[in-house]
């Protein structure tokens, strides 16, 4: 082959393999096309449709909650309005100078918004709310500045509302935003960064009933958050459950009228079922406070008072029972037939014991007692007498126990606290020292360390009034649909415990607790005419000789053959802290009177001044 020959064909050679080379480019061109447009059209199409739309919660109402006639409403909302704002649709370094002027707009705290806006981070296309419980006023305070405020939005949020303000604030408690520290915990729950959620009482209790299900709205918008065509997307919200209770509005304002501005509290429970009827706890706050501009202000002033308004003092605090003990130790006397119910002791005042002398109440003493006036008139020498020499420590602890001291009781409530029923191990483990006779002289008059709650001693009396069956206290009645109405479940009673022991004993026990108030330490304060009741008072010394605390317990009506659901049992408890005026049992006899004559507090007072036996103490 020629040279010119061999050239020719190594030029046709490489003429080929460009052509082979350009065609696999082009190819792999087409390909890249062809995919881009085709095969990943569908995706940048989503991506894009992504970026342009805007999604924002529709909040669920929260259910409301009834008082036990399913027609008194106790808990309501209220529509108000939340802003929010899409960082990345503000303009770069405009920021925080938006947040400045939201914040002079509505006279809201510019760092309680920064804090709100970092808890959600700030990189988001959705709206991050930074101002909420905002009224019609408030919000056309934006509406009509909008332009001026990139990336702001607003929608309508629900807000709780209490109409009957601090009257039922213990019992149903609060809400209010979500922590960051909550939401942790109830992320997986369907909760979120906006959610909000009960703090305390029934709306924590039952928050996952009352909550409902939030809704979502989805719009697109252009690059300036504006909508953009009529195209919506709505996943509609599902509101909360129903609650009706087995609160009395009525009884629960004349309990609340009747404890006055006095430290302590209120409890009436119907026995034969564990409803409460009323429970009432001073000091007290309106949760209505807690919303709007103020209401961080009034949360934190409420936090800082000395005297706890938040702690519901029915179920949240403790003290000595006192002589109301002796109730118990009247069951353990005549169960365990520890003394002769009709033998008499002389009561002369004092009880020397050990190295030391007891001084009764009544200086100069009651003279001779047997078991029944012992009660009555409350003698401590009687029941000093019986703790150190007739009944051990072990038996007092034992019968504490039957009848439910030192443990919870189960209310439907957070928070509630066991109270104390001590004992030789818990002291030497407590206090490093050993259990002496004097401890037990002492814990026969309920003095010493014994501690128990309002809702214990409730607990306590019902065991008396029921032949020994205890069911468990508590709030919930029952469960409505919001739309139709229909009941969609019912609290029904339940036994948490039966006391073992006997009917005669607790009869017994029932009749010496009338004596307290036809002939007793009642006598002169349980005046009212509407109901034959049975109770015990009860006093209790702390720290000093001018702080008292003041105990009434009872049952009405008394009677052996009263059917048992016309019977309440009422615990009315006066915190040491308050000026010694003994109301306990005064407090007790207006409830009484105006629950069973159908009277509000002014009318029941009315009443009982003109009464056959009149007040004296009002």
């Amino acid at each position: 082959m020629s040279p010119v020959q061999r050239e020719t064909v190594i030029s046709k050679g490489r003429v080929i393999a460009l052509a082979i080379v350009l065609g696999v480019v082009f190819l792999g061109y087409i390909s890249h096309l062809f995919e881009m447009q085709v095969l990943d059209g569908y995706l940048y199409l989503n991506r894009a449709q992504q970026n342009a739309s805007r999604s924002e919660p529709i909040f669920a109402r929260r259910g409301r909650i009834f008082d036990r006639s399913g027609q008194t409403v106790l808990a309501a909302n209220r529509t108000s309005f939340a802003v929010t704002i899409a960082p990345t649709e503000v303009p770069p370094g405009e920021l925080d100078r938006t947040l400045i002027r939201v914040g002079e707009l509505l006279d809201r705290d510019v760092n309680e918004m920064r804090t709100r806006m970092n808890r959600r981070g700030g990189n988001t296309l959705q709206g991050i709310e930074i101002v909420s419980g905002l009224n019609l006023e408030e919000l056309n305070a934006i509406a009509e500045r909008i332009q001026a405020l990139p990336g702001v939005s607003w929608y309508t949020k629900p807000e709780r509302s209490y109409p009957y303000g601090e009257l039922m604030s213990h019992v149903l408690g609060y809400v209010g935003e979500i922590t960051p520290q909550e939401l942790q915990v109830l992320f997986n729950e369907g909760y979120t960064a906006a959610s909000v959620l009960g703090k305390s009482g029934i709306e924590q209790q039952y928050d996952t009933l009352l909550r409902g299900n939030d809704g979502r709205r989805f719009r697109t918008v252009d690059a300036r958050g504006r909508r953009v065509g009529e195209n919506e997307e709505l996943i509609p919200p599902e509101e909360g459950m129903n609650l009706v209770l087995t609160l009395d509005a009525d009884l629960q304002e004349l309990a609340q009228e009747s404890l006055g501005p006095r430290v302590g509290s209120v409890v009436v429970m119907r026995p034969s079922n564990g409803e409460i009827l009323a429970m009432v706890s001073y000091p007290r706050y309106d949760p209505n406070e807690f919303l709007g501009i103020a209401g961080q202000e009034a949360f934190r002033s409420l936090a800082l008072d000395r005297r706890s308004p938040f702690l519901n003092r029915a179920i949240q605090s403790v003290a000595a029972p006192a002589s109301t003990f002796k109730i118990l130790m009247t069951t353990a006397i005549f169960e365990e037939d520890a003394f002769p119910p009709e033998q008499e002791i002389n009561c002369t005042g004092t009880f020397p014991y050990g190295n030391r002398v007891f001084n009764d109440w009544l200086e100069y003493g009651h003279g001779p007692v047997d078991l029944t006036a012992a009660l009555a008139q409350s003698c401590n020498v009687y029941y000093w007498t019986m703790g150190s020499q007739h009944l051990s420590v072990d038996q007092i602890i034992d019968y504490s126990a039957r009848l439910g001291l030192g443990r919870r009781t189960g209310v439907d409530l957070p928070g509630e606290v066991a109270g104390l029923v001590p004992s030789p191990v818990w002291k030497e483990q407590t206090y490093n020292t050993r259990w002496v006779g004097g401890d037990t002289v002492n814990m026969s008059i309920g003095e010493g360390f014994l501690q128990v709650s309002p809702i214990q001693q409730a607990g306590l009396v019902a065991a008396i009034v029921n032949d020994g069956v205890v069911f468990r206290p508590h709030l919930l009645k029952e469960i409505r649909d919001p739309v139709t109405g229909v009941v969609v479940d019912r609290t029904e009673p339940e036994i948490v415990r039966e006391a073992d022991i006997s009917r005669e004993t607790l009869a017994e026990v029932r009749s010496a607790m009338r004596a307290v108030i036809t002939e007793g330490t009642a006598n002169v304060v349980i005046t009212t005419d509407a109901v034959e009741s049975a109770g015990k008072t009860g006093t209790g010394e702390v720290g000093s000789e001018t702080n008292w605390t003041s105990w009434f317990v009872a049952y009405a009506p008394y009677g052996e053959d009263v059917p048992a659901e016309e019977q309440i049992v009422v615990v009315v408890m006066i915190d040491a802290s308050n000026e010694w005026d003994w109301w306990a049992p005064k407090a007790a006899n207006i409830i009484l009177h105006g629950y069973f004559k159908g009277l509000s507090f002014d009318e029941a007072v009315a009443d009982l001044r003109q009464g056959p036996r009149p007040l004296w103490y009002l």
